[in-house]
């Protein structure tokens, strides 16, 4: 099974990433993931892409496409893979169609979680982090059993920076700038499943399993 997931900062694509990796014995594919992998390999490829980040610029896409093919060549993705975080533009959706072609290689779907702006925002703005194990909680959707504290490991719990209701209202807008070419591209080969990402995760996972057998 080769697929790729789609769908904007907090559609859940974790979760989903994770049990779909599960059930089809696949790898999850996430071009942060194999940037952190190969820096701290100290890979050409990872010092290439470190020099981008110290300085706070975007990895250019020859490098990501590059990145993503040596991954895409290793033994543990022969009998498919789950992209997440890549393609994200329309050039690199074209790019990693050529990847593929030249691996004798197609993919099966293009998974799109659709979930509305006003979901995503609470989401983001209740999330709470673990400072030592790093496990996700939400105030409304997922509380730790003591207020501020890990039910995991008794870490106390903290709110990203980030999680504000302007800076996710932002990275939305850049995701569907950046990424609705893609979906209509992926659309017109017949590829994409756009699922309702703002379900129940376990009627989701569900309904995407019995998608992908048809």
């Amino acid at each position: 099974m080769r697929l790729i997931l789609l769908g904007p900062p907090g559609a859940g694509k974790g979760t989903q990433a994770s049990a779909i990796v599960e059930k089809y014995n696949i790898p999850h594919i996430s071009t942060g993931d194999i940037f952190r992998e190969n820096i701290k390999k100290g890979t050409e490829l990872g010092e290439k892409a470190k020099e981008y980040m110290d300085k706070g610029l975007l990895v250019p896409d020859e490098l990501v496409i590059s990145i993503v093919e040596d991954r895409l060549q290793q033994e543990d993705c022969k009998n498919g893979f789950l992209l997440d975080g890549f393609p994200r533009t329309l050039n690199q959706g074209e790019a990693l169609d050529e990847v593929l072609s030249k691996m004798g290689l197609n993919l099966n779907r293009v998974v799109n979680l659709d979930v509305g702006k006003e979901i995503l925002i609470e989401r983001a703005i209740g999330r709470r982090i673990c400072k030592d194990c790093g496990e996700v909680f939400h105030i409304k959707f997922n509380p730790s059993k003591k207020e501020g504290v890990c039910d995991n490991c008794g870490g106390k719990l903290y709110q990203r920076d980030d999680d504000t209701v302007e800076t996710v209202e932002k990275r939305i807008e850049v995701y569907h700038k950046q990424t609705e070419p893609l979906i209509d591209y992926y659309n017109k080969k017949g590829l994409i499943l756009n699922v309702d990402g703002s379900k129940d995760k376990n009627l989701l996972f569900e309904e995407i399993v019995k998608a992908l057998s048809e």
